[in-house]
């Protein structure tokens, strides 16, 4: 495991956009979900979240949030103009030592967020 799905990935892919469909295929298996991003892709659907959801979900490695996470996360969000969801997106990466994968270049641009990939776009 060395990359962690931004929701926006994950996000596409159900919403049928092949490229995210094909990168998650080529490369699932180094692929990891935060907290984060398990609770923003479950809350685009009313409950019950449908099973294939769950499924794909659950079948990336799945990173908690700890408090060295959540610490670092503030200290980004204090220093910057991420959104909190965002800080702790960045700061799970930055602490597991993981490439963000997102199609997000507003919120991480590639100039000040090297350890961000960027896929595709939309």
């Amino acid at each position: 495991m060395n990359l962690l799905l931004d929701s926006v990935i994950l996000i596409d892919h159900f919403n049928g956009v092949d490229r995210a469909t094909r990168y998650l295929v080529d490369r699932g298996d180094a692929c990891a979900v935060s907290a984060v991003t398990r609770a923003e892709v479950f809350a685009g659907y009313a409950p019950p979240v449908p099973a294939d959801v769950v499924a794909l979900v659950a079948s990336f490695a799945f990173v908690p949030v700890d408090a060295a996470i959540a610490d670092l996360a503030a200290g980004l969000r204090c220093l910057s103009a991420l959104k909190l969801p965002d800080a702790f997106q960045a700061a799970t990466a930055m602490h597991l030592g993981l490439r963000l994968v997102t199609r997000n270049t507003k919120d991480f641009p590639k100039t000040k967020f090297a350890f961000v990939d960027v896929p595709y776009r939309v």
